[in-house]
């Protein structure tokens, strides 16, 4: 017998009008104006319920929140690695981003992650902070780590985005 099925919704706005806002702006800026809803998030964040709760920014630090629901899970009943991979990536990036000027964008070069320990819906609610190590002025690393309420932590990494300079 097939269990029930579930179904799962989302919705969202157009990306390009925030994506053309953010090159007028400094990127502290643009995440602020955007954790205080001026601008719409990126669709990837409604896909993955990143939505719920705003982000928090600083100059070179950037806090992501996220709770594991069973539509992130993989086949074997945990979050899949990809959806750990879009939290890293998400913080990382925007915490360089928050570092840039106006008219200076960046792009990913590459991102390492190590996963630690598995998430599930029962972890509950995790934060992922993304933290600048280095910003030059083509390149830029940071680090990322996700913890629970508990601050146990379950996965790090690294990454190196290029900075595109007009």
């Amino acid at each position: 017998m097939t269990p029930p099925s579930r179904t799962r919704t989302f919705s969202w706005q157009d990306p390009m009008a925030g994506a053309q806002a953010a090159r007028t702006m400094s990127g502290l800026d643009y995440l602020n104006a955007m954790g205080r809803g001026e601008f719409a998030y990126p669709p990837l964040m409604y896909m993955l319920g990143m939505d719920h709760l705003t982000p928090t920014v600083e100059p070179g630090k950037v806090t992501f929140f996220l709770e594991p629901q069973e539509y992130h899970y993989n086949p074997i009943g945990s979050v899949h690695g990809g959806v750990f991979a879009s939290l890293l990536d998400s913080a990382m990036g925007c915490a360089i981003h928050s570092t840039l000027p106006a008219g200076v964008g960046y792009t990913t070069l590459e991102f390492k992650i190590s996963f630690l320990k598995a998430l599930t819906t029962a972890t509950g609610l995790v934060s992922c902070e993304g933290t600048v190590l280095s910003a030059g002025r083509q390149v830029a690393t940071a680090e990322g780590r996700i913890f629970d309420a508990g601050g146990k932590l379950y996965a790090h990494g690294t990454t190196t985005c290029l900075l595109l300079r007009p």
